[in-house]
């Protein structure tokens, strides 16, 4: 919906704000709603070096994390970084008012190590398993040295990098 004569559309990203007193989302100044918005930017030395998303509701900022250790603490390239295992965390605490009380659930997407899952498990993790649900990645990286762009795209869905 367009406001006549304003240019622009009305959206609902601030809709997880609450007006509610003392809520941990509650509408203020210099607040953030808690919602997920995809883009995310990493820079080196300073400098641009990776504009990267990963979609999918509250596996957004998972997912996010998970590519930024892929790349920085794994050393993978761009599209390794993406087409590793995930984990998705579910039964958290949310702003809505759901309130995590047994820990939740780790779902993992095949691939890991039988001995990550143990340690896992030994931790005190509850395991499942999910075949989706682990988001999808588009991902374009600026290499200083060569001076060449990489792209990479979601191997867990339909999608390419493509230049020119």
């Amino acid at each position: 919906m367009c406001p006549t004569g304003l240019g622009f559309v009305l959206q609902d990203r601030g809709e997880m704000f609450s007006l509610e007193e003392g809520h941990n989302n509650v509408y203020a100044p210099g607040k953030r709603p808690f919602h997920t918005i995809i883009p995310a930017f990493i820079t080196k030395n300073n400098k641009p070096w990776i504009s990267f998303g990963v979609m999918g509701g509250d596996m957004q900022p998972q997912g996010h994390v998970q590519i930024v250790v892929n790349l920085i603490d794994f050393k993978m390239n761009l599209q390794e970084a993406g087409d590793a295992p995930r984990m998705h965390h579910i039964g958290s605490s949310e702003p809505t008012g759901q309130q995590m009380t047994n820990g939740g659930i780790l779902l993992l997407e095949s691939g890991f190590r039988t001995e990550v899952i143990q340690k896992l498990m030994s931790m005190g993790h509850t395991i499942q398993w999910d075949l989706g649900g682990y988001g999808g990645y588009q991902a374009i990286m600026w290499d200083d040295k060569n001076k060449v762009w990489f792209g990479a795209s979601e191997s867990r869905k339909d999608g390419q990098a493509a230049g020119y």
